[in-house]
């Protein structure tokens, strides 16, 4: 299978999409969820065999920065949400080790009883 590399360029109301490794292959959509399957459909008109397509849009500088703030802001967020439940579960653990009752554990950490059985397990 080809990789091939669709460029989407925004105009007006539609994406522009090139595709530079197959000459003439130009098409345009509404929505970038679904360039692959446009590119891959004029592929096959051109008598390409089966291509995973790579989508790359073309942002303005302050729009990609945007994105990517966002991105980096999930990143963030994602190894927040790892330590948060690293930290649950040894508290979980260490409290009930000590005899706590579920429902202690569960009113020191502000989660509900069916959340630290469901950790302790």
């Amino acid at each position: 299978m080809t990789t091939v590399t669709a460029q989407a360029v925004r105009s007006g109301d539609w994406w522009a999409i090139e595709v530079p490794e197959i000459p003439g292959l130009f098409t345009q959509t509404r929505r970038l969820d679904q360039v692959a399957a446009m590119v891959q459909d004029a592929a096959s008109m051109l008598g390409w065999p089966t291509v995973d397509v790579v989508v790359r849009a073309s942002l303005s500088s302050e729009d990609q920065a945007l994105v990517d703030a966002a991105a980096q802001g999930r990143a963030e967020l994602s190894q927040a949400q790892k330590a948060a439940a690293s930290a649950s579960r040894r508290a979980v653990a260490k409290l009930r080790e000590q005899g706590l009752t579920v429902r202690d554990v569960a009113s020191l950490l502000g989660v509900s009883p069916q959340r630290v059985s469901a950790i302790a397990a």
